[in-house]
C-alpha cells in the first residue's frame, strides 16, 4: 500500500488514500476491527469487495437520511457487538457517508470512522471536512455532527458503474469549488468535458485530488464554518431547498442554486461571470433553470442553517475564482424567488 497524504484537521490526523483498492482495507489498521456500511446499490454492483468484513446494507436514497435509520443502525452495532475499539467505514455515495459519519459521532460517544467514496460527489465533497448528519422532514442535513474520519481511501474502479447523471452530480461540486476559488481550474474545466475525465483515469484521478486538497485547505483553516468554510455553501442555500422537495440529484439542485446566487450577484456585486458560469454547468450536464413553488422553498429557506434572525447569509461571486457573504433579507429573498421562477 502506498504511503497516504496525511492532513491535520483541527488536531485530527486524516489519511488519504488516493488511488487503492477496496481489499486493502483488510491491511490498513492491523488488529482493529471493521464494519462496513453501504447501501443495496453499492452492495449489489461490489458484492465481493465486501466479503471479508461484517457488512450492514442500507436501503438508498436521500429518504432514508433520517434518524430512524440511525438507530436501527445502533441496534445493529449492539448486536455485532461493536464496541469503542471498532471502526466504521462508510462505503458509498455521500447518504451513506452522511449517515456513517452520523453514527458514529453518537455510537458510545464516538468511534473511529473511515469512508471508501463510490460516487464523484462523495470524493470530491461528502466524504471531506467532517460533516454528518441526518435530514428533518423538509430540511436537509438539520441535525449532525462535526467529527473527522480517520480515513478516507479512493477506489477508482467502484466508479465504472456510475451512471453518467451521477457523474454530472459529482461535477456540479467540482464546478462550485472552481467558481469560488480555482478560475484556473475553470478555464480547466471550460477546456474539457464530461467524457474527457471519464475515459482516462489519470485525468480523472489528478483532477480529483485537486479538489480534495482544495476542500482540506478550506476546512484545516475554518473546520467549524466560522469564516472561509461557508463559501463551500455556493448554491447551497436554494439548492437544499430544492433537492428535499423535488425529484432532483443533490448536483443538480445545487446548479440551480449556483445560478440563482450568480443571478444575485451580478445585481448586488457586478458578477461578471454569470454566462461563463451557466454555459459550463450545461457543458458537464447539469440543469439552470427549472420551475418550482417558491413559496414552499421560501419555507424551506426560512429554516436554513445560515439564518440569522430575518437574513440568510448567501455566498455570492465578485467574480470567478472569488466569493464573498452577503446577507439577503427574507423579505427580498421572497420577493427574489418569485421573480426566478
Amino acid at each position: 500500500m502506498a504511503r497516504p497524504h496525511l492532513f491535520s484537521i483541527d488536531g485530527h490526523r486524516v489519511r488519504f488514500y488516493p488511488n487503492e483498492p477496496i481489499g486493502r482495507l483488510r491491511t490498513l489498521l492491523p488488529g482493529r476491527r471493521m464494519v462496513l456500511i453501504t447501501d443495496q446499490q453499492v452492495y449489489r454492483k461490489h458484492p465481493t469487495s465486501f466479503a471479508p468484513f461484517d457488512t450492514i446494507v442500507l436501503r438508498a436514497g436521500e429518504k432514508y437520511k433520517v434518524q430512524a435509520t440511525v438507530d436501527s443502525l445502533i441496534e445493529r452495532l449492539i448486536a455485532l457487538e461493536v464496541d469503542r475499539t471498532t471502526v466504521l467505514v462508510g462505503v458509498g455515495g455521500g447518504v451513506v457517508t452522511d449517515l456513517v459519519g452520523y453514527l458514529a459521532s453518537v455510537y458510545m460517544r464516538g468511534i473511529d470512522v473511515g469512508f471508501v467514496p463510490t460516487t464523484i460527489l462523495s470524493m470530491v465533497d461528502a466524504s471531506i471536512g467532517g460533516k454528518n448528519g441526518v435530514d428533518v422532514g423538509r430540511y436537509k442535513n438539520l441535525v449532525g455532527s462535526i467529527r473527522q474520519p480517520l480515513f478516507i481511501l479512493h477506489d477508482y474502479d467502484l466508479l465504472s458503474s456510475l451512471p453518467k447523471r451521477e457523474w454530472s452530480n459529482g461535477f456540479a461540486e467540482i464546478i462550485k469549488h472552481a467558481a469560488i476559488g480555482d478560475a484556473v481550474l475553470f478555464e480547466e474545466l471550460r477546456r474539457q468535458d464530461l467524457q474527457s475525465y471519464q475515459t482516462n483515469r489519470i485525468k480523472l484521478q489528478r483532477l480529483i485530488v485537486r479538489n480534495v486538497r482544495f476542500k482540506i485547505g478550506v476546512v484545516k483553516n475554518d473546520p467549524y464554518e466560522k469564516a472561509g468554510r461557508k463559501y463551500l455553501n455556493f448554491g447551497h442555500t436554494l439548492g437544499h431547498a430544492l433537492e428535499m422537495q423535488y425529484e432532483l440529484s443533490h448536483g443538480e439542485a445545487i446548479s440551480l442554486g449556483m445560478m440563482f446566487a450568480a443571478q444575485l450577484s451580478e445585481e448586488k456585486l457586478g458578477f461578471p461571470g454569470s454566462e461563463a458560469l451557466q454555459a459550463l454547468l450545461r457543458r458537464y450536464g447539469l440543469p439552470v433553470k427549472a420551475g418550482f413553488s417558491a413559496t414552499n422553498v421560501y419555507r424551506s429557506l426560512s429554516m436554513d442553517k445560515k439564518r440569522v434572525k430575518r437574513s440568510v447569509d448567501f455566498v455570492l461571486l465578485k467574480k470567478i475564482g472569488q466569493a464573498t457573504l452577503y446577507p439577503i433579507s427574507l423579505n427580498e429573498l421572497a420577493a427574489r424567488l418569485q421573480q426566478y421562477v
